[in-house]
């Protein structure tokens, strides 16, 4: 995974996580990269240091520092325990409850590209979680 720090028309700064610099590219191109504070689609990458973690800061085990697979995979793992799975009624639930026509509640699920972009253009607070970092999602909503 490669994280970007990103920068829209507006300088809002925000970051994005890629499988790699292909991915972000063909995101750019397909114009799915969209700034999650005003919805402007122009977005390009911010200059930014390389993190390197020294073996001194680091410990004497490579177990003290968590690996970026295994943090995404508890976040997706949470999510997944913690929110109720709306399968592919997600976009609907969300904009739901953002128009304030559904009680809020933690939810997560399916969306298409395009309805994840008029979605964070409408300002509704979504975000995608990592792909492929835990199981499929249940069958059953719950």
């Amino acid at each position: 995974m490669i994280r970007y720090a990103l920068l829209c028309a507006h300088d809002d700064a925000f970051e994005g996580w890629f499988r790699n610099s292909g991915d972000y590219d063909a995101q750019l191109a397909a114009g799915a990269l969209v700034c999650p504070l005003c919805g402007s689609s122009e977005v390009r990458k911010a200059p930014m240091a390389p993190a390197v973690i020294s073996r001194r800061a680091r410990g004497t085990g490579p177990e003290e520092v968590p690996s970026q697979k295994g943090m995404l995979r508890k976040l997706r793992e949470h999510v997944q325990a913690n929110y109720a799975y709306v399968g592919d009624g997600f976009a609907e639930e969300a904009r739901a409850m953002h128009e304030g026509d559904a009680p809020e509640r933690a939810i997560w699920g399916e969306a298409s590209t395009e309805q994840a972009i008029e979605l964070i253009q409408s300002g509704a607070p979504i975000a995608p979680l990592p792909p492929g970092a835990a199981p499929l999602p249940p069958k059953q909503l719950n």
